[in-house]
């Protein structure tokens, strides 16, 4: 059917013929493929076969090691060609990310090479999902989270596609992905025998079914952007170099300033939100002193002559812990026994009621916090925007609740957008609109940003709530409870968007029960690995 090079030939009916050079360009074949099918290439039907040249590597390697260098190369070329713009903000940090990670995603893959060889497809093909979803799951709660390439963060770009994500979460997409993928694979190697027509129904199925579903539910939600609404947002976008101007002290007024007069620029007696990104007040204060800080009376001024609106903004804040060591994040003022915190935190302002803290729980590793094992090297890791011990943070998701405001605000702070089964403790705590609030011009403008807001696509349709997000170099955007960006403005440039958000009070199956199909996989990889170990046993036993 086709020939790579002279060194790879399908032929139908027969054996798959591989060597070293093909195994090369397959490897390499799959890791394009994963590239192009990502957000911001916007080839997402790629994803559909862009594990098959790994399978069949699989199937036709006989030892770990080569498999295992193969499948490094797949990954270092998916991880590096998405996710290179890191670079921008931390050259030694891209580094390690992107080796770390690579190596990560091999784990499962030897898993499944393991298994595949010993008891062939059927429980192979089962340890591919299981261990890749368990995979997933571990890295979106583990303290060396960094879950960007989920797979079923793809179809951010093609929402229309995974409706359905307000039932699964992007743990569904993931699940399509994989069982796609391996129909095709198990297709391919049946298209002379005579269950060709039952493996080509099943792939179609596979394939087709899930958007079917997903229109069929998109059926169900009718655009409510044009429906007259008597309360509005305001959002602000400011545009301040995080790394020229924006943590500069000798700025803050100016910065302060532009924030006010953006505000004001749009804001009327129906504005009920007006928001501001993540670390929007960039000078530290702690946190029961914030109102006694002059730095920040223009504020607070702003916030008295407009009574009716909450402010929510990013702030850096500390908090005093006297002489005891609270938390593990912890440190002391230098040359005294006081112990305090600093974090990357949200505040909700407004005229005659107390602030509102949250602190970012969600932290970026190795830039904002190291793991419980690496904090012996933490001298040698570059922080960007943040302070030189960590940031502390808090155990969970706050909802802002104020009074006389109909929206009650999920303050998700940049990275925290991406976890999914995070999002849904806001949500579960009353917030009826999720607020973003985020400062991507660390990584410039590449696909970084871009591929950020479309992460948020994702938590509108699994929670089925409006997104506002405040981006300070952008985007900001609205998007709707369906996953359409309805308004938006570009990057690198200072600007407002008001816009009247309807309040949605559902509560989906996915923000009630969280991410149940990863946490079945893992159930699934534990009773996988005890059968392994358990045959193992008995083999050895019988001998």
């Amino acid at each position: 059917l086709f020939a790579i090079d002279n060194c790879y030939t399908f032929r139908i009916g027969k054996s798959i013929i591989l060597n070293k050079q093909s195994s090369l360009l397959l490897s390499i074949l799959s890791g394009l493929l994963l590239v192009f099918a990502w957000p911001d290439f916007l080839y997402s039907p790629l994803i559909f076969i862009a594990w098959v040249p790994l399978f069949f590597i699989a199937k036709e390697e006989k030892k770990t090691n080569r498999f295992f260098l193969f499948s490094l190369l797949s990954m270092l070329i998916w991880n590096v060609c998405t996710t290179w713009w890191i670079w921008n903000s931390t050259p030694a940090g891209a580094i390690g990310a992107l080796v770390a990670n690579s190596l990560l995603m091999c784990i499962p893959l030897i898993g499944y090479f393991k298994l595949n060889k010993k008891y062939g497809k059927t429980i192979g093909g089962l340890s591919m999902i299981a261990f890749w979803l368990t995979f997933e799951y571990i890295h979106l709660n583990w303290q060396l989270s960094w879950p960007w390439l989920t797979l079923g963060n793809v179809f951010a770009s093609k929402t229309d596609w995974v409706q359905w994500y307000e039932y699964t979460g992007v743990s569904g997409g993931s699940l399509w992905i994989l069982a796609t993928n391996l129909s095709i694979f198990y297709l391919m190697e049946h298209l002379k025998n005579k269950s060709k027509l039952k493996a080509s129904l099943l792939s179609f199925s596979i394939l087709v079914l899930p958007v079917i579903l997903s229109y069929f539910i998109l059926s169900r939600y009718t655009s409510r952007k044009n429906e007259p609404q008597k309360e509005n947002v305001i959002i602000v976008q400011p545009n301040i170099d995080p790394y020229t101007e924006k943590f500069d002290a000798g700025t803050t007024q100016a910065q302060i300033q532009k924030l006010v007069t953006l505000s004001e620029q749009k804001a009327d007696s129906n504005t009920k939100l007006v928001i501001w990104p993540e670390t929007a007040l960039p000078v530290g204060v702690w946190q029961d002193q914030l109102k006694q800080t002059s730095l920040y009376q223009p504020v607070f001024d702003f916030v008295q002559r407009h009574p009716k609106l909450t402010l929510q903004t990013g702030i850096e804040t500390y908090k005093n812990y006297g002489n005891e060591k609270t938390t593990k994040t912890a440190r002391k003022i230098e040359g005294t026994t006081t112990y305090y915190d600093a974090f990357n935190a949200a505040i909700s302002v407004k005229a005659n009621e107390p602030i509102q803290f949250y602190n970012k729980s969600k932290l970026v590793p190795g830039v904002e916090t190291l793991p419980d094992f690496l904090l012996w090297v933490s001298a040698i890791f570059e922080k960007f925007g943040g302070t030189t011990g960590g940031y502390g943070h808090d155990k969970e998701a706050t909802a802002f609740h104020v009074a006389g405001n109909p929206y009650i605000t999920a303050p998700i702070i940049c990275y925290e957008s991406i976890y999914g089964e995070y999002i849904t403790g806001y949500v579960n705590k009353g917030a009826n609109l999720l607020t973003i609030m985020t400062n991507d011009g660390w990584w410039g403008n590449t696909a970084g940003h871009r591929q950020h807001l479309q992460y948020a696509k994702l938590r509108a349709i699994e929670n089925r709530k409006w997104v506002a997000r405040s981006a300070n170099t952008g985007i900001s955007a609205v998007i709707d409870n369906r996953g359409n960006i309805v308004e938006s403005r570009p990057w690198g440039v200072a600007a407002i968007i008001k816009y009247s958000i309807p309040i949605e009070s559902k509560m989906t199956f996915y923000t009630k029960y969280g991410d149940l199909l990863f946490k079945m996989a893992s159930l699934l990889t534990v009773a996988l690995c005890a059968f392994h170990f358990i045959s193992l046993y008995q083999k050895k036993q019988s001998k």
